[in-house]
C-alpha cells in the first residue's frame, strides 16, 4: 500500500483548515432546499406531515453532512474535487424541487436524486483512493450507501405508508450506520481513531455556516409572510418584530458559548472521528428546530389573533423545544453537562402549553421568545468556559 500523500487531500500542516468558496457556493443549494422543506411543513400542518417532513429534513441533512466529511479530507480547491462538488449540487437542486411532491407523484424523481448523491459521492471518492489507507473506509461507506439507496428507491416506487416506511428504513441506514462503523460482512468495520482523522475547526465552521443557512431561511420567511400581507396592523408588525428577535436569539444561544470551545475540544479527543461524529449528528435537531420555528413565525405573522389549533402550538412550542433539546445535547458534548438554562428553558415552554392553546397566538409567540432570551442571558451570565469536557468520551 502507498504511504504517498494523495494529491486530492487536505494538507495537514497543523493549520486549521479554511472553508472554501466552492463550499460556499455548495451550501446555496442548501438555502432553497431548507426553504422547500419549511414550506413542505407549513402547507401538511398534521401529525402525519410533520412525520414526512422529518424524513425529508434528515435527506436534506444527510446529504449535506457526507459532503461535509468529503471536504474534510479532501481539498475542495483541486478540479476533481470542486466538479464533485458541483454536480452534487445539481442533484441536490433537482432534489430540493421535487420535495414538494416527495409523497405525490415526484417521489421517485426526489428518491433517484438523493440516492445518485449518496452512492455517486462515495463510488467517486472510492475510485480515486487506490491504494490509500482511507480506501477500505470507503468502500464500507459505498456499501450502505447502495443498502440505503435500495430502500429510497424502492420507497420511490411504493405509495402510501409502504413510501414512509421504507424511506425510514433508509434514514436509518444512513444515519445509524456511522456510529457502528460502517460494518459490512467480509470488510469489517472502520476504526474511527485510524480512519476518521477529521479537521475540528473546518467540522465546526461547516457547521456554523448551515446553521447561519437556517437561521438566513427564517429570516427569508418571516420578511416574505409581512410582505405578503396588505394589512399591516399593530398586531401584525408586533408578530413581525418577535419572529425577527427570536431568530437573533436562536444565534445568540448557538454561537455565544460552545462554538468557540468546540474546535478545542474535537481536537484534544483522544478519538476526535467519533467526537466529530456524534458533534455533527446533534445539529439535525438543532437545525430542525430552527425550521420548525420558522414555520411557526409565519403561521403567527399570518394569523396574530384568534386561537391556534393543537398542532399550530405544538409547532409554536415545538420549535423551540427542539431547538433548546440540540443545543443542550451539543454543549453537554463539549462541557460535559446538559446546561442548566436549557431545562429551565423547557419547564418554561411546557408550562407555556395552556396558554398557548388559549391565548392569543400572539401573546404566546411573544412569551416563547422571552423564554429563548431567558435562556440566552443565563448562559451569557454563566459562561460555562473552564468547565471543558474529558474530550475522551463525546456521550459521557
Amino acid at each position: 500500500m502507498s504511504s504517498a500523500p494523495h494529491p486530492l487531500l487536505r494538507v495537514r500542516d497543523g493549520h486549521e483548515a479554511k472553508v472554501s468558496y466552492a463550499e460556499l457556493l455548495f451550501d446555496l443549494v442548501y438555502v432553497f432546499a431548507v426553504t422547500q422543506v419549511s414550506h413542505f411543513l407549513l402547507g401538511h400542518l398534521s401529525w402525519a406531515g410533520i412525520g414526512q417532513a422529518m424524513l425529508l429534513w434528515f435527506a436534506v441533512w444527510l446529504g449535506w453532512q457526507y459532503t461535509v466529511w468529503v471536504t474534510n479530507w479532501f481539498d475542495p480547491e483541486t478540479r476533481p474535487i470542486r466538479l464533485l462538488l458541483f454536480g452534487i449540487m445539481l442533484l441536490a437542486l433537482l432534489m430540493a424541487a421535487a420535495l414538494p411532491e416527495a409523497f405525490g407523484e415526484r417521489g421517485l424523481l426526489f428518491a433517484g436524486s438523493y440516492a445518485a448523491i449518496q452512492v455517486g459521492r462515495a463510488l467517486f471518492i472510492r475510485l480515486s483512493l487506490r491504494g490509500q489507507p482511507l480506501a477500505a473506509n470507503y468502500t464500507r461507506i459505498l456499501g450502505w450507501a447502495c443498502i440505503s439507496a435500495a430502500f429510497w428507491l424502492a420507497g420511490g416506487f411504493s405509495e402510501g405508508g409502504w413510501r414512509i416506511g421504507l424511506w425510514s428504513v433508509a434514514v436509518l441506514c444512513e444515519y445509524v450506520s456511522p456510529m457502528l462503523g460502517f460494518p459490512l460482512p467480509g470488510l469489517g468495520r472502520s476504526d474511527s481513531k485510524r480512519d476518521w482523522t477529521i479537521e475540528g475547526g473546518h467540522l465546526v465552521e461547516r457547521c456554523g455556516l448551515f446553521m447561519i443557512v437556517a437561521l438566513g431561511e427564517s429570516i427569508l420567511v418571516t420578511g416574505a409572510t409581512l410582505a405578503h400581507e396588505h394589512h399591516w396592523d399593530s398586531a401584525i408588525v408586533g408578530a413581525f418584530l418577535i419572529s425577527f428577535v427570536g431568530s437573533l436569539a436562536m444565534w445568540w444561544i448557538y454561537f455565544n458559548v460552545a462554538v468557540k470551545d468546540a474546535t478545542r475540544v474535537i481536537v484534544a479527543a483522544e478519538d476526535p472521528g467519533r467526537y466529530g461524529a456524534y458533534y455533527h449528528y446533534v445539529h439535525v435537531i438543532i437545525l430542525a428546530g430552527v425550521i420548525v420555528a420558522a414555520v411557526a413565525n409565519d403561521l403567527v405573522i399570518a394569523h396574530p389573533r384568534g386561537h391556534l389549533e393543537p398542532i399550530q402550538a405544538g409547532v409554536l412550542l415545538g420549535g423551540a423545544a427542539l431547538f433548546l433539546l440540540g443545543n443542550g445535547l451539543y454543549k453537554r458534548a463539549v462541557y460535559g453537562r446538559f446546561p442548566l438554562s436549557h431545562l429551565a428553558g423547557f419547564a418554561g415552554l411546557l408550562a407555556l402549553l395552556p396558554v398557548a392553546l388559549h391565548a392569543q397566538p400572539l401573546l404566546a409567540h411573544a412569551l416563547v421568545l422571552v423564554v429563548l432570551l431567558a435562556v440566552a442571558i443565563w448562559e451569557t451570565r454563566s459562561r460555562p468556559r473552564t468547565a471543558i469536557a474529558d474530550a475522551h468520551s463525546p456521550v459521557a
